[in-house]
């Protein structure tokens, strides 16, 4: 064990330079495809396997606490473990650079898009990789649960969790309660492992980071509020997406569904169609799925008065990041040091175990909702009762799809190619069958 400040990190190897620390977030943001389920899977193998630079346990509870927090999961997850590694330097290192590769993509197809509209050739290639990232996610899936479920409680709770939100639609927050009041209650008692007991942070200065980031996020904002005429629509979005960010619990998935009706509805700043391509673009690209708020702050600003401004574009998706991603930086900053505090106090340890039992059964249910619809062009969300079902339409069933995704499989399961050169040849893949097809 080496300390790191008031922390105690299990010493698997040495703690990587900065720079080796930059290549490999750099990496994993340029492969981060396939939304939170499949970055936290990429992540997982890459820093906790492969690296070793965090402990599987370690890894676990910190992704247990990020999805107590609203906004990208995954994005959070990468911030705590750069900052766990470097400090601040690192949370900002990890999180600036799982986000800019794909924010970069998807603000050139957004260009693309507004000018041209839809481009066959490039949804062909990203197509073909959503079927590769499908089978980083499943087998991804079989070594988190291996890992995090213990006992029998935590195979219910995980069970339990993704029942309640597959197929009751029950609020992610509300899950992530009642996992945490369970475990607290009655998994208190397994934790009797002899793990040092953590300094409780000072509150002082969990309020000095908490203010910083909040004027780092928010001035910016409010400085725009004094815009008028057509930048209007740049305050406007800066403060929609900066409730989204406050109000969204449950992630990329959980802001769609805020995000919709309102941007197509009540503002209408997209009309519905646009807003579907928008989430197309954002699945099939790397970075966080959240990324789609990038594309409708551009789209939103580049027509707004039909004025079709290049220049408003750019300026709408730079304030659409902004306020999508300032605020995850300060969640991760002022309440990241109190991880290893609460692992180490019994009850408190018991509710983060029934919190990452839960995870399981969430990222089975990210895990379902993705496959149904890679393999299936037509899914519909039925309900029955109390139930909800997605149910796809078997006759919509793309055998290209099952091909890339079962060669996908042999590459990477039975030959253990590397995930750069499995996406490429998917991407090939795909592309061929859509030619011959």
């Amino acid at each position: 064990m080496e300390n790191i400040g008031t922390l105690q990190v299990e010493k698997a190897e040495a703690q990587p330079h900065l720079l080796q620390s930059f290549r490999v977030w750099a990496m994993i943001g340029l492969l981060s495809f396939g939304g939170p389920a499949a970055q936290i899977s990429l992540m997982h193998r890459v820093i906790v396997e492969e690296k070793k630079w965090l402990s599987e346990k370690q890894y676990l509870n910190a992704l247990s606490f990020c999805m107590l927090l609203p906004g990208p999961e995954a994005m959070q997850l990468a911030t705590y473990v750069g900052w766990r590694l470097h400090g601040v330097a690192g949370g900002l290192m990890a999180g600036l650079l799982f986000v800019i590769p794909g924010a970069i993509v998807v603000l050139s197809l957004a260009m693309i898009y507004a000018a041209f509209g839809q481009v066959p050739i490039i949804e062909t290639l990203f197509f073909g990789i959503k079927a590769a990232v499908l089978v980083i996610v499943i087998e991804a899936l079989l070594r988190v649960s291996r890992k995090a479920l213990h006992s029998k409680e935590h195979w219910l709770i995980a069970g339990v969790s993704f029942v309640a939100i597959f197929f009751l639609g029950l609020p992610f927050p509300v899950i992530v309660l009642m996992a945490a009041l369970y475990g607290f209650v009655r998994l208190s008692q397994e934790n009797t492992d002899d793990d040092p007991v953590a300094a409780r942070p000072k509150l002082s200065r969990t309020l000095r980071t908490t203010l910083l980031w909040s004027a780092i996020w928010l001035v910016p904002i409010i400085a725009l509020s004094n815009a008028t005429g057509s930048n209007q629509i740049l305050s406007d979005l800066g403060w929609f997406f900066s409730k989204l960010a406050v109000v969204t619990f449950g992630g990329a998935y959980a802001v769609l569904a805020y995000m919709g009706q309102d941007v197509v509805v009540t503002n209408g700043w997209l009309n519905a169609g646009q807003m579907m391509d928008g989430l197309g673009l954002a699945e099939t690209t790397p970075g966080p799925l959240i990324l789609v708020t990038e594309f409708v702050g551009y789209l939103s600003a580049y027509q707004h008065d039909n004025g079709n401004s290049f220049v408003m574009g750019l300026m709408g998706a730079m304030v659409a990041l902004w306020a999508t991603f300032a605020p995850c930086f300060m969640w991760i900053f002022a309440g990241a040091p109190y991880i290893e505090w609460i692992n180490s106090q019994p009850r408190l340890k018991g509710a983060l175990s029934g919190i990452t039992a839960a995870v399981v059964g969430v990222i089975l249910n990210l895990s379902v909702w993705f496959a149904v619809h890679v393999f299936f062009e037509e899914v519909a969300l039925e309900q029955r009762g109390i139930l909800q079902l997605w149910v796809p339409d078997l006759a919509s069933l793309d055998w290209s799809v099952v091909i890339v995704s079962l060669i996908s499989g042999v590459l990477l399961l039975r030959l253990h190619w590397k995930i750069p050169t499995v996406l490429c040849m998917a991407a090939a893949t795909a592309f061929i069958l859509k030619s011959i097809y």
